[in-house]
């Protein structure tokens, strides 16, 4: 097991392009919706975030590193590692934003700061459950259905990353199904350019040219020089935060956040298991809440988590050494503020396809890695996280619209009815959206049971279902000035819904016979 082989400059544009998307989706949300100083954002928010980035992907480098030469083995595939894209927009629109929008009422002379350390506060609370849950992570995995570890993800992949990714392909067609092609003929096709170029490569180089003679790039505005700016411990700020008392304010975004990277992460295990490489549940899940924490510490706002995608890095070659070279990768253009002049001239369609690829990867091992007959519990799984992100599309336009912007009207009740005359049911897409991976992975684990005829085992996640919404970590929202957010408070409607079908599981083996004809 070597550091380094060719391949890994596949996986390296391939990881680095998708972290580069999240620093880029960081530094726009934080000044044009937070208002955040520039300054604040160039010198602690994105250098915290490369401290984040640049632990774990060193640790799970070294760990791919190890496990490979103890095993005799020279193909283990490191886990990916970066910033957490939901949680990004969680704490932008549920923390920071409320957070500014209430100093501003009170008068706060600096409400900018304000938003700032609510968003530590959050990440490092993120960060301890992440911590915490490593330690009990595993007992959950063994006895989970695979297919519904690995159809939650794949929901995650479809919507957040395949269709969101096929959107920018089809409103950008010539950078964007040129690229496609060039993808998919060296990763369906298993074929490689002569010269050994790697497809990620190719495909990053003609989608930059084809960009700039099309007009996406350059950008439109020229960055400033570069120069180096050292991330500094912010322990005075994180203080601050948890003095303010707003802990409990916002628990309901922090506990379910930091619940969701654990399971998300475990996912992502199960996932590079499926695919041949196992890793130590504890230490690979510590790592990440350590990440998270020690990002806090130095100025970030936002968790960082083992990332989707680890069967799509290991197909295309990819070992340690991409991981290795994405976390200096980040530290670099954080610390140097060289993130604007790539912006400026590599637009993110040159290299979209490559993570569009990924999506796609992550959503037929689903299907693949998992018993034939769970098919119908994978597609249960999807369901929840292609439901939230098509919430989240219409939250977007909601806010494009001048709903739920800062100046504008509020997120509120009535907004349901119109949609109600459109034959939208948006309030339940309000409610799945809310705790969706937990709801994903219980309602396809039931799913399993039941296709096996293990109506008990049926019974008892639907039983897990009925006590997470009656803790709030599922299906229960309140609006707020900028979104819709989970509230820690039961979900009555649920906890009875799931209640009944946990009863009508529990009784299936006295009121049901096998029925064999094969007629469904």
């Amino acid at each position: 097991m070597r550091w380094f082989v060719r391949s890994d400059v596949d996986g390296f544009f391939g990881l680095a392009l998708d972290n580069l998307v999240q620093l880029l989706l960081i530094d726009t949300l934080c000044r044009f919706v937070l208002g955040l100083d520039a300054a604040l954002v160039r010198n602690h928010i994105l250098p915290g975030t490369a401290v984040a980035v640049l632990i774990g992907n060193i640790f799970y480098a070294r760990q791919a590193v190890q496990i490979g030469r103890a095993e005799n083995r020279n193909d283990m595939c490191a886990l990916p590692y970066g910033v957490n894209t939901v949680s990004v927009f969680a704490f932008v629109f549920l923390v920071m934003l409320p957070a500014k929008l209430t100093a501003q009422a009170m008068g706060v002379a600096d409400p900018g700061r304000v938003a700032f350390r609510a968003g530590l506060m959050a990440c490092f609370g993120s960060g301890l459950i992440e911590l915490f849950g490593a330690f009990v992570a595993e007992k959950l995995r063994k006895i989970t259905p695979r297919a519904a570890l690995l159809s939650t993800l794949a929901g995650i992949a479809l919507g957040f990353i395949s269709l969101g990714f096929l959107f920018r392909t089809f409103a950008r067609p010539i950078v964007g199904l040129s690229t496609l092609a060039v993808v998919l003929l060296t990763y369906f096709g298993k074929v490689k350019f002569k010269g050994r170029l790697p497809g990620g490569l190719v495909a990053i180089a003609l989608g930059t040219l084809l960009a700039w003679q099309t007009g996406l790039a350059p950008g439109p505005v020229k960055p400033d020089p570069v120069s180096l700016t050292l991330p500094i411990p912010l322990f005075g700020d994180l203080v601050a935060a948890f003095k303010s008392g707003d802990l409990l304010t916002y628990a309901g975004v922090i506990v379910p956040m930091g619940l969701f990277n654990v399971l998300g992460s475990l996912q992502n295990i199960e996932s590079a298991e499926a695919a041949g490489d196992t890793y130590p549940t504890a230490p690979s899940l510590s790592a990440n809440g350590i990440g998270t924490i020690v990002g806090a510490l130095f100025g970030s706002c936002f968790p960082t988590t083992i990332y989707i995608g680890h069967p799509g890095w290991k197909a295309m070659g990819a070992r340690a050494g991409y991981s290795v070279l994405n976390g200096l990768f980040i530290t670099l253009i954080c610390l140097t503020g060289t993130i604007a002049h790539i912006a400026w001239a590599v637009p993110i369609d040159a290299g979209m396809a490559i993570v569009l690829w990924i999506g796609i990867v992550i959503s037929a091992q689903a299907f693949q890695a998992t018993p034939k007959d769970h098919a119908p519990a994978v597609v249960v799984g999807l369901l929840p996280g292609l439901g939230a992100w098509g919430v989240l599309l219409a939250k977007n336009g909601l806010r494009a619209a001048g709903f739920g912007s800062p100046g504008g009207p509020p997120f509120e009740s009535s907004i349901v009815g119109k949609f109600h005359l459109t034959e939208t049911w948006i309030d339940g897409g309000f409610a799945l959206e809310q705790g969706f991976i937990f709801s994903s992975m219980l309602l396809a684990a039931a799913t399993v049971e039941v296709i096996e005829r293990r109506f008990l085992r049926a019974a008892a996640w639907c039983a897990a279902c009925a006590l997470l919404s009656a803790g709030g970590l599922m299906h229960a929202y309140d609006y707020t000035p900028g979104d819709t957010r989970l509230v820690l408070r039961p979900a009555f409607q649920f906890v009875i819904a799931y209640t009944i079908m946990a009863v009508i599981f529990a009784a299936a083996k006295w009121v049901t016979v096998p029925d064999e004809s094969g007629g469904h």
